[in-house]
């Protein structure tokens, strides 16, 4: 039997197929925390003046905004 050519017999297939866009694999799912009212640390951006006014009182700033936004939250289900 003869050996098979060293080049491919359709060299434009050969090229596309070297050239073919790579697939990116899919975001992992994030499942949510296993213990309740764990906090998370994230970047938000925020107006200036709203963060003027939680650092206003000094340290403890985050914790009070995230107690506002507590606050609606719980007005949200409850409404």
């Amino acid at each position: 039997m003869a050996t098979p050519p060293r080049r491919p017999t359709n060299p434009m297939a050969a090229a596309e197929a070297a050239f073919k866009p790579i697939k990116k694999p899919a975001a992992p799912i994030r499942e949510p925390s296993a213990a309740p009212n764990v906090r998370e640390l994230v970047s938000i951006r925020i107006d200036r003046a709203v963060l003027d006014h939680f650092q206003e009182d000094g340290p403890g700033w985050q914790d009070r905004i995230n107690d506002a936004l507590r606050q609606m939250v719980d007005g949200k289900r409850q409404g």
